[in-house]
């Protein structure tokens, strides 16, 4: 940062207009391309010499001082061209102007020896980048601070010049003048997680080490106290053993820094390969959602077992629930890994399942006087478990591709001046189709993304959508035969005296007539609420909207702080209620809908049609 302060402090001859763009909002419908067309208001440019000509971007009088014998070459005083103004300024007309009369397009100049290419980095005129590189500008050139073009684009935080420079051909291992790599200099210099965690997307290597110090970039952000780089380079798989020069290892490096957060996730990343290292613990780490499964089983049962005890003193009981909750943590913190734990609803609901089941099979189902009365639970729990399978193990809707497509697609979109945040993924170097989103905990990109469920572990998009909404149905079934199941059940086996007593009467008498089956119906109740209000909201936006669930939240937040409130039901993708639910379901009901096809996953540009020709051609 301070180098490009340089060199535009040292320079005052007119308003340099510098743009630190961030990647979300680098181009907006092209305005970068228009804005060079604005001119500040000036009453007589006629006198303006070349250098502030350029600097304005004013065309017309450059060509006319150098068709009056302005040596398009010739440096300034402080040995800078007019190249290397009109690259810092983004005026990609006088740049073409400039070359087409003679100019170098890697002359070096100013204070750090730099080329054009090497200020438009700084600035982030992507634009002017892809222009300098067509007429043959050379990213790896070193400028006065010993820095290529790959090393600048990551200094200064500009993601997608370096997606470009390295789609281009530039190598992600390139090194500076002391034989640092892009990723050592993002992991020393630049604070936070990124550029490191978007430079591990191109593979670098993360064993490479510098000339002087051989450290590696595990080292350089350790020294620099970067944790987020720690700990995206721990992800991604740095080695704790590399010494450097004066033979420290990542650790003793950590140790003289004195940073506890930085020692706590080494030793945690430490501890974790060991275990991968022991084939006992490389079984259960294999196991571990199983053991998950396990321990949320005997949690379950183990609170209904103390409820259930005949023992009055609440005392013992409470007691009792802590020595459980205390050994089952132990457990899970020793056995399971951290990043499994974020399955445990996926578990609890699991577990509540199978308990809920047993106890109406058990209690329940004898209560029922005909086949007909027991038939939805066995349907029930049949559809339940069949698409709970079929929604976790369909393919949601990854974005698939290969490497050099994402090259490919990255060029094609730099090129056309709509690298930015709508159209291309910084996390999966994909380009979105419409309606796709990036899951941050599945870490992929989603075809028509509705969530990532919770209960079910796993992103919800095209693949698996109406598998989703289907496995909510019948879960929602067998709860409410379960609560008609649990009514019974008190009414048949627990005497009450609600008429004369009141309802806290009651409750006690039922609490004393049967814990378990109490504490099973608030098991019951629970999955009852959130199952039934999902599916609600799911069938709601389905058929009425024509939307996902993200859809949904994204468009009521847009117009919550928009002055001009955007319709939920008014977009291209709500074609009527019926015809909604036949495009989701895929359902001809018997030649009455002719369901549009749609490949999501391919999908980047929205067709409109006629009402006429919606049931015929893709939306």
């Amino acid at each position: 940062m301070e180098g490009a302060g340089r060199e535009c402090k040292n320079h005052s001859h007119g308003p340099l207009r510098h743009h630190d763009h961030n990647w979300p909002n680098l181009y907006e419908d092209k305005d970068l391309m228009k804005e060079q067309d604005v001119l500040p208001f000036v009453e007589d440019y006629s006198n303006f010499d070349i250098v502030k000509a350029t600097q304005y971007g004013l065309l017309e009088r450059c060509r006319e001082l150098l068709e009056a014998g302005y040596d398009v070459r010739q440096p300034d005083k402080e040995n800078v061209t007019l190249l290397h103004w009109a690259a810092i300024n983004n005026r990609l007309d006088l740049v073409k102007l400039f070359i087409s009369k003679g100019a170098v397009v890697d002359q070096l100049g100013g204070d750090l020896n730099s080329t054009p290419l090497h200020w438009a980095i700084r600035q982030g005129h992507l634009s002017m980048v892809i222009l300098l590189l067509k007429f043959g500008a050379d990213p790896t050139l070193i400028d006065g601070e010993g820095y290529s073009s790959l090393h600048l684009a990551v200094l200064f935080q500009h993601m997608p010049v370096i997606a470009y420079l390295i789609s281009k051909g530039q190598s992600v291992d390139t090194t500076d003048r002391n034989g640092q790599t892009p990723l050592m200099l993002s992991a020393h210099k630049v604070i936070g997680l990124e550029p490191t965690r978007f430079l591990l997307k191109f593979n670098p290597s993360i064993k490479a080490v510098d000339n002087i110090e051989k450290n590696t970039a595990l080292h350089w952000a350790i020294i620099a106290g970067n944790v987020s780089a720690v700990d995206v380079l721990l992800e991604a798989g740095s080695s704790l053993d590399i010494k450097n020069v004066k033979g420290e290892r990542p650790f003793d490096l950590a140790h003289q820094t004195k940073n506890r957060i930085i020692i706590h996730l080494l030793s945690e990343e430490e501890r974790m390969r060991e275990r991968r290292n022991s084939r006992f613990l490389k079984i259960l780490e294999k196991n571990e959602f199983l053991l998950l499964l396990v321990s949320s089983l005997m949690l379950i049962w183990a609170v209904g077992y103390v409820a259930d005890l005949e023992s009055d003193s609440w005392l013992l009981k409470g007691g009792l629930l802590i020595f459980i909750f205390v050994v089952l943590s132990l457990f899970a913190r020793l056995f399971v890994g951290f990043s499994k734990l974020q399955y445990f609803p996926v578990a609890f609901m699991l577990s509540s399942i199978l308990w809920i089941s047993w106890t109406c099979f058990i209690c329940f189902l004898p209560d029922f006087s005909n086949t007909v009365s027991q038939l939805p639970f066995f349907l029930g729990m049949a559809g339940l478990l069949y698409y709970l399978y079929k929604t976790v193990r369909t393919d949601p809707g990854y974005i698939k591709t290969t490497e050099e497509e994402n090259k490919k697609n990255i060029l094609n979109l730099g090129e056309s001046g709509s690298l930015d945040f709508r159209t291309f993924c910084t996390s999966c170097l994909v380009k979105k189709p419409l309606r796709s989103m990036h899951c941050q905990t599945c870490n992929s990109c989603i075809a028509r993304y509705d969530q990532h469920c919770i209960w079910i572990g796993r992103c919800i998009g095209v693949g698996n959508h109406c598998y989703f909404v289907l496995f909510l149905l019948f879960l929602t079934m067998v709860n409410i035969w379960a609560i008609y199941g649990t009514i019974l059940y008190w009414s048949e086996h627990c005497a009450t005296t609600y008429q004369h007593d009141g309802i806290w009467t009651a409750f006690t008498q039922i609490v004393s007539c049967s814990p378990w089956v109490l504490y099973i119906f608030t098991l019951i109740a629970f999955h009852t609420s959130w199952a039934t209000l999902l599916l609600i909201l799911q069938l709601y936006q389905i058929a009425f909207l024509g939307l996902t669930s993200h859809e949904r939240i994204t468009l009521w937040k847009q117009s919550k702080r928009s002055k001009h409130p955007v319709s939920l039901s008014k977009t291209p993708y709500n074609h009527g209620f019926l015809q909604n639910l036949a495009d989701f379901f895929q359902c001809r009901c018997f030649g009455l809908f002719k369901p549009n096809r749609t490949d999501w996953t391919k999908q980047y540009t929205l067709i409109f049609q006629s009402v006429k020709d919606r049931n015929v051609h893709p939306v």
